[in-house]
């Protein structure tokens, strides 16, 4: 089979494998500019996001597809369910807002962070801070899709099942004669 597709492609031409390198480029670069543009109209630079952990259950389930958006005047409040990122951590965080204090003549506000399936609050995940600042929050949740972020996790748990998932769809398109 393999080798009916080379001889295919062989006789097909290098302009073919050509054009069709590029479709690939183009949908790639397409999902690319969509996924900037969502993040600048969203002001997060990471409008969608999933849940990787059951430290927000019942509310929020470990799989669950978060949309976000980050207001960019309005306060954070008691109740909103927020992603933050600490330095040094590589993963955000989805998380209650428990506690926020506002800095009298600044913009600045201090917020406190708790799992809503957690006995105590963030601050040890903070990594030596007792609040966070603002400008740590990534966003707010705005909606959610239950488990459609399962296919993410299993990705990130097995990583082959990510390199062969993307070997397929590349060879796919790359293959196909249309």
């Amino acid at each position: 089979m393999f080798k009916e597709e080379l001889a295919t492609m062989k006789r097909l031409g290098v302009r073919h494998v050509l054009t069709q390198a590029l479709n690939f480029a183009m949908v790639l670069s397409t999902a690319l500019m969509m996924w900037k543009g969502l993040s600048i109209v969203c002001n997060t630079e990471s409008p969608v996001v999933v849940v990787l952990s059951e430290s927000m259950e019942p509310a929020i389930q470990r799989g669950d597809l978060l949309f976000l958006t980050m207001p960019r005047t309005a306060p954070l409040k008691h109740g909103d369910i927020t992603v933050y990122k600490v330095p040094g951590s590589p993963i955000p965080i989805v998380h209650r807002v428990i506690e926020t204090h506002d800095e009298k003549n600044s913009t600045e506000q201090w917020i406190l962070t708790k799992g809503d399936n957690n006995r105590v609050d963030d601050v040890g995940l903070y990594n030596g801070m007792k609040y966070l600042r603002r400008s740590h929050i990534v966003g707010k949740v705005q909606a959610y899709v239950p488990y459609v972020g399962y296919g993410t996790i299993l990705m990130n748990d097995y990583p082959k099942l990510k390199y062969a998932l993307l070997a397929v769809l590349g060879g796919g398109i790359l293959l196909q004669r249309e």
